[in-house]
């Protein structure tokens, strides 16, 4: 060893750091809510009238690949909604003469409706509660869309991983 060298001091070169992260924001969490839903997916609705038959809805379903739709009036007002589940129960009581019976007298009439910044946790109890996978939006008594159970399950799935993310890196550093 040269004789001019000497062991680094604790105050020597006291190095400048930058950090990206800090434990506030790794822990920090908003609460996501029905809006969040409501961004990712847009507000298209399918609708259909209640005097409509259950075989156009049953097509509408198909077509569009999904588990429930609206029933609105002419006027676009939520009159309840119709599920998959409401025909098949329909379909047990009248076999083979299901489909020529109208929306309004198989859809659900008072099922339950959210607000856009209702939380999504609360919507996610309410469904598990009461055993439904879909939930109309409603503002200002305007029908905005609708969340299903996936579309909720989907985003705290999201929120999850971006937790554990979240937490490796703090372990990390």
């Amino acid at each position: 060893m040269p004789s001019s060298y000497q062991a680094p001091m604790r105050g020597d070169k006291a190095r400048s750091t930058t950090v990206s992260q800090s434990v506030a924001s790794n822990t920090s969490s908003e609460t996501a809510t029905v809006q969040k839903i409501i961004d990712q997916k847009g507000s298209n609705v399918f609708s259909i009238r209640p005097n409509e038959t259950l075989g156009r809805a049953v097509e509408i379903l198909k077509e569009k690949g999904i588990g429930a739709l609206m029933v609105t009036d002419q006027n676009g007002t939520l009159q309840g909604i119709l599920s998959e589940r409401d025909i098949v129960r329909k379909l047990a009581e009248t076999p083979g003469k299901t489909l020529p019976h109208l929306v309004e007298e198989v859809m659900t009439k008072s099922g339950e409706v959210c607000a856009p910044d209702e939380a999504l946790v609360s919507v996610l109890r309410r469904m598990t509660k009461g055993r439904f996978r879909h939930m109309p939006i409603v503002d200002g008594g305007t029908l905005k869309g609708m969340v299903t159970i996936g579309d909720v399950v989907n985003n705290r799935l999201t929120e999850l991983e971006h937790e554990a993310l979240q937490l490796k890196q703090m372990i990390v550093g």
